[in-house]
């Protein structure tokens, strides 16, 4: 238990990187301790709300960062830094240069240095008589041959730097050995791991075969003032994937105390005085042997670990170390609670196609933690193209067979699949004379792979470098005015980004194989998706995003999963009255026989239940009867052959909610916009028909506008926008979209639909949104570009 009751004062604690949004729990909980926060970080994100102050600087750029830091300080000298701390490890060596240029309490750089590189450490070790294994620096590949004869096979092969098990690979013999390097030499990358940023060099070393634990340490003063070892499960080889963890360790009490005291030598050598330690290690068969050191606190499930089981804010006391103010850690005895989990891990590279996780596993006292990160439609890179993995569980038990127990029932509530890349894939074969030889036949794949590093690398002066395809629909003249508006709208769009400096060409999807000729050849750094169909069958639309996450092409908008759930109207309508967002009182029908639900009250308004941009609504769409009910039930499944979706009407005014942004993002929610049907003629009902969009008809002009809302309670208007966000959310948008809400007489808000990808004529709703508040047309482009660019850095892609 942490029995320290001091404040932090009125030090601010520098944050180094506030990190991807899943480590928002980092923030947040700083916040709540009441510590006072300066974040140092590329740009402002969705770690507003919690920055007192923010240093604007690249990360990786340390001279940058360290100008920044003294102008900040000699433009804000109420602003007293007293530590500095970051929870990634790009950062580490960042922060321990901040520690020596402003003479912080923490790690030194020169010792920091010698933790994170590997070959170093080694040295170190060696050097100073702690355990370490055979090993060697590779210079050049004529080494090799050396190592094969003096070295005892199995071996590992690995980068310098690096702190995942990304590039780290078991060889059994010397054809391995061989291959295996210049596999990682070919295909290293600071996409895969960006904590190479500091270098690419590589080590071979002996294979050290025991259990493998990771030891959680809190120093201050050179004493240890915490720990606790965790076991992890054996890992997948030859590439070392983590598949699961458990606390406190089952080893031996004699094998627990020998890694904490190889430990606690290792820091006390290193001159390790101050901070939080995630230190790697292996319980070997002739004594503990240090794998790696972090010195920073471990990732994922780490600090829940340590709460749920200690009852340790590891969070709290490394910021509390990092600012000087002196702990006091007192651990329990015996556990408050044993925990174990697992990763979700796949085979073979391949697109995520299945995904079901029951409801019920949420009501389960057991669970912990569950997080997956991938979405029907993503694709999962397995090594060698890739090292990720779909997410993991926790769980908790009385005891370790308990909790073990209890991961095995939690698994049952989980299901699902990947689609191997198979030998019809444009990935290439899937037969291999070797492990990696896959993944050179696979060249299209890594070249693909290497776009969403050059996204990741794009800063937002360097947008107009980038080379942005912008799918659409060509139609002719002669083409009814809903098709016509695909061209033209992209018509207009190609010439605004070039107006704008950009290089932008026309991708044409009623021409696919030409369309996805050009986007096989890999000219294309930017997708911007306006394309409704592919070869004029708009059914297709969904599967256009799904052809580019296979493609491995960064694209604007919504994925795949999203744009079928919103042109499913049944399901999206079950979906939100799930989550308990009020929509009009509904049934559906698909079949004539299917009977609608009594209870429903006339008017209705009948509806296709797999179209979009209002196909299939006409004033005939609204009945008053059972007849009329029959009727346009024949016309939409005989005729339109689809299912029908039947609303209770609900008379009022409609409001347009335009959104920017995605999970990744702040989310921006554009001024509404109003639609007031009360001066149309009483023969036409107050909705808007596909003929009221996009027809000239003199009527539909009594349909009034205003551009914001105008005369509307304050609560009504947060009331809609926070419905809208909700839907959206939900519904998983990205980068943009539309809520369409209508308000009853008394002012009770219903969710008609959600556009994931609304129109972008200059003339639609969401583009009049956005120059309410000045962004006009050729920035509104710009800002979804930067939107979808900024998801993309914040999204572990490979």
């Amino acid at each position: 238990m942490n029995n320290n009751n001091s404040k932090p004062g009125e030090k601010y604690l520098l944050l180094v990187n506030t990190g991807l949004i899943k480590k928002k729990f980092i923030i947040q909980r700083l916040k709540a301790l009441n510590f006072k926060l300066v974040v140092l970080n590329k740009e402002k994100n969705w770690a507003e709300p919690y920055v007192d102050h923010w240093i604007l600087a690249d990360t990786f750029n340390h001279q940058e960062v360290i100008q920044n830091i003294k102008l900040f300080m000699a433009a804000n000298p109420g602003v007293k830094i007293g530590g500095a701390i970051t929870f990634w490890e790009d950062d580490v060596l960042l922060v321990s240069k901040i520690i020596d240029k402003f003479n912080l309490i923490g790690i030194p750089f020169n010792l920091a240095k010698t933790v994170r590189n590997k070959f170093l450490f080694r040295e170190f070790c060696r050097t100073n008589g702690l355990p370490a294994p055979q090993y060697k620096l590779i210079k050049k590949q004529e080494d090799l041959k050396k190592i094969s004869q003096t070295f005892k096979f199995p071996m590992v092969i690995k980068p310098v730097y690096g702190s995942s098990s990304a590039y780290v690979v078991k060889v059994e013999n010397e054809d391995e050995l061989f291959n295996t390097y210049q596999y990682i030499k070919n295909n290293i990358s600071t996409t895969v791991e960006s904590a190479l940023t500091e270098g690419l060099e590589v080590l071979v070393e002996e294979y050290i075969d025991g259990d493998e634990v990771d030891i959680d340490i809190l120093l201050q003063n050179g004493k240890i003032k915490f720990y606790s070892i965790t076991d992890n499960y054996r890992t997948n080889e030859p590439f070392f994937i983590e598949t699961g963890f458990s606390i406190p360790s089952s080893l031996p009490l004699k094998s627990q105390t020998e890694l904490f005291v190889m430990a606690e030598d290792v820091l006390e050598k290193l001159g390790v005085q101050n901070g939080c330690i995630h230190f790697e290690a292996k319980a070997a068969k002739n004594g503990p042997v240090p794998i790696e050191i972090n010195l920073r606190m471990g990732g994922d499930e780490v600090y829940s670990f340590m709460k749920g089981a200690w009852n340790v804010d590891m969070i709290d006391l490394a910021a509390k170390i990092a600012l000087g103010v002196f702990i006091k850690v007192k651990k329990p005895e015996v556990p408050r609670k044993y925990f174990t989990g697992q990763d979700f891990l796949t085979e073979d590279s391949g697109i995520l196609v299945t995904l079901d996780i029951d409801e019920k596993l949420k009501q389960q006292k057991y669970l912990e933690e569950l997080h997956f990160y991938k979405q029907i439609g993503d694709p999962v890179l397995a090594p060698p193209e890739g090292y990720e993995y779909l997410g993991w569980i926790t769980v908790a038990g009385d005891n370790l067979l308990d909790a073990e127990d209890n991961l095995k029932e939690a698994l049952k509530f989980i299901n699902y699949s990947v689609a191997k890349f198979d030998t019809e894939s444009a990935f290439g074969k899937t037969s291999r004379k070797n492990r990696f030889s896959s993944a050179v036949l696979r060249k299209n794949l890594v070249l693909k792979a290497a776009k969403i590093e050059q996204i990741n690398r794009t800063a937002k002066q360097d947008l107009k470098n980038l080379r942005i395809g912008i799918g659409y629909n060509l139609y002719s003249e002669g083409a009814q005015e809903i098709q016509r508006e695909l061209t033209t709208t992209a018509l207009a769009i190609e010439q605004a980004l070039k107006a704008k400096g950009y290089q932008a060409s026309l991708i044409d999807f009623n021409n696919f194989i030409k369309a996805f000729n050009e986007l096989k050849k890999g000219e294309i750094d930017l997708f911007f998706n306006l394309a409704e169909q592919i070869n004029f069958d708009d059914r297709q639309m969904a599967n256009i995003p799904a052809i580019l996450d296979a493609l491995q092409i960064p694209y604007t908008g919504s994925s795949a999963f999203t744009l079928h759930l919103a042109k499913d109207k049944i399901r999206a309508k079950k979906l939100l009255s799930f989550h308990n967002i009020p929509t009009p009182k509904w049934d559906y029908a698909f079949d004539l026989e299917d009977e609608i639900d009594p209870e429903l009250e006339y008017p209705l308004i009948i509806k296709p239940g797999n179209a979009d941009k209002t196909f299939g609504i006409s004033n005939e769409s609204i009945v008053t009867n059972k007849k009329d009910l029959d009727k346009m039930l024949k016309r939409i499944i005989v005729e339109y052959q689809s299912p029908a979706l039947v609303e209770e009407y609900i008379e009022g005014d409609e409001y347009d909610v335009s959104i920017l942004g995605s999970e990744f993002e702040d989310l921006e929610v554009l001024p509404l916009i109003r639609s007031i049907f009360k001066d149309l003629p009483k023969r036409y009902w107050r909705i808007y028909t596909l003929e009221a969009k996009f027809s000239s008809k003199p009527v539909y002009h009594k349909i009034k506008l205003q551009q914001p809302a105008k005369n509307i309670s304050k609560k009504l208007e947060t009331l809609i926008t926070e419905i809208a966000l909700d839907t959206y959310n939900i519904m998983d948008c990205q980068d943009y979209g539309q809520v369409e809400i209508r308000v009853d007489k008394d002012n009770n808000p219903y969710v008609l639909e959600l556009n994931p990808n609304p129109s972008l004529a200059e003339k639609a709703f969401l583009p009049r949104a956005a120059k309410l508040i000045n962004l006009q047309y050729p920035e509104l482009l710009e800002e979804i570009i930067s939107l979808a660019i900024n998801r993309y850095k914040r999204k572990t892609m490979i």
